[in-house]
């Protein structure tokens, strides 16, 4: 019992160092293309790990198609380290502290409103897929 609760830890570590390493690699990757308005790189990362959180949470979760061990390594290690509040404050903060108010209120919209509608748009496409995968255990149901 003991050894399977160390086993979670180690999947979580692990994601959790996959979630970091990608996170520098993407947003360092969008920092490189010169977009300097807004912190691009991170408002990204943040973006993108909320769809992909919207997903995989419908899968794991409400579907339960995931076994828990993996559920841990995506959720609070991959996806916690690949996503970032505390960058996403710290950048918005030193916008403020630019004088750019108008900047650090777009930042601030775009990242909480496209960060909800990366989450509702994942749900939706992962119970797409899993409509899709009932409805073909139901076709294969009716040639059994």
């Amino acid at each position: 019992m003991i050894l399977i609760h160390y086993f979670n830890y180690l999947f979580i570590a692990l994601g959790g160092a996959l979630g970091a390493v990608s996170r520098y690699l993407l947003s360092t990757w969008i920092y490189n293309r010169n977009l300097q308005v807004l912190p691009y790189g991170t408002l990204v990362v943040n973006i993108l790990g909320c769809f992909l959180l919207g997903v995989f949470n419908t899968l794991a979760v409400e579907n339960n198609v995931i076994p828990p061990h993996i559920r841990m390594m995506i959720s609070i290690g991959f996806l916690g380290s690949f996503t970032t509040f505390s960058t996403f404050s710290l950048e918005t903060f030193n916008i403020i502290k630019e004088n750019n108010l108008p900047v650090a209120f777009i930042n601030i919209g775009l990242s909480v409103f496209l960060g909800l509608l990366a989450i509702w748009m994942g749900t939706v496409l992962a119970n797409f897929f899993s409509s899709l995968r009932e409805r073909g255990d139901e076709i294969g149901e009716d040639y059994r």
